[in-house]
């Protein structure tokens, strides 16, 4: 009986081990820990170029001055925080281990044409090149290769979904910005209606009447950092039907339905470009004279 025990008990380990091994995904087991080493060295001040290449979609981003911009696919003012995310990723990125420098594994891990190239520039020169493949174990884990080595890192501080934005969210896709205290009054017109709330002594007023100020709030919370949904380059044709116009602080904006595809296309006054709108979003600013009022 002693026997026999030991026996299911020795199977049963070996079991456990067999199907910890079939578990393993091939290529996948980490060779060397490494923990917390800094994979790249990053002086966020002298980086001023970037460029993020895929099998889908190359970006090209690029400092002037202070300020980043798209120089490929489009040409546009950058999202300042977003690409500031990506190099404080970048400089924050750390090695957790080496799990893998057999070239012929790199496409395991996604870390060879398929996968993300970086490339980081400072003061003009290129600085570093990486590969950034699929996400590790954990949400927080990325494996990750540098373009000059075999070696191939679980790494933690980067995201692959920051590398794979779309070309609009690296866009600064802000359509009007007015400080909230710049603006007085703000006019609307819809065809040969108009009319304007004022701030007078610090209360909001429609002619002789008190705007309700909760709307009026909510307003200005809107118009004072108003962001497009998306872009709209080539303008439609034939050219839609500004009916409503909303004037404020040194900005008029101009408004369009387009009700057959269920969105609103806004032009300013301050810029060529057009801009797309989700109605959600139209609907906090098309208001009439009656929702002001108490």
């Amino acid at each position: 009986m002693k026997r026999s025990t030991l026996i299911l008990g020795g199977l049963f380990l070996l079991l456990v081990v067999i199907a910890l091994l079939l578990m393993q995904k091939p290529g996948e087991v980490s060779t060397t820990e490494i923990e917390g080493s800094p994979l790249l060295e990053v002086d966020s001040l002298s980086v001023d170029k970037i460029e993020i290449s895929s099998p889908s979609l190359k970006v090209v981003l690029e400092k002037k001055g202070v300020e980043w911009h798209i120089q490929h696919p489009v040409i546009y003012r950058a999202d300042q925080a977003n690409v500031g995310t990506l190099i404080q990723q970048l400089k924050n990125l750390r090695a957790k281990a080496t799990v893998s420098s057999n070239p012929e594994k790199q496409s395991v891990f996604q870390v060879d044409s398929t996968g993300v190239w970086v490339t980081l520039f400072e003061k003009g020169a290129e600085k570093a090149k990486l590969i950034v493949g699929k996400m590790g174990p954990t949400f927080s884990e990325t494996y990750v290769r540098l373009a000059n080595s075999n070696e191939v890192h679980l790494a933690e501080g980067i995201y692959t979904y920051t590398l794979n934005r779309a070309v609009k969210e690296w866009r600064d896709r802000t359509i009007a910005s007015v400080p909230r205290e710049n603006i007085k009054e703000i006019t609307y017109q819809y065809g040969d209606t108009t009319f304007a709330i004022v701030l007078r002594d610090s209360v909001w007023m429609i002619g002789k009447e008190k705007a309700n100020e909760s709307e009026v709030n909510s307003l200005l919370s809107t118009l004072s950092n108003l962001t497009a949904d998306d872009f709209v380059d080539i303008p439609p044709n034939p050219s839609p039907r500004f009916r409503t116009s909303v004037s404020y602080g040194g900005v008029q904006l101009l408004l369009a339905e387009v009700r057959d595809q269920n969105k609103y296309f806004v032009r300013t006054s301050t810029t060529s470009q057009w801009f797309e709108i989700q109605p959600w979003r139209a609907n906090q600013i098309l208001k009439r004279r009656k929702d002001f009022l108490k």
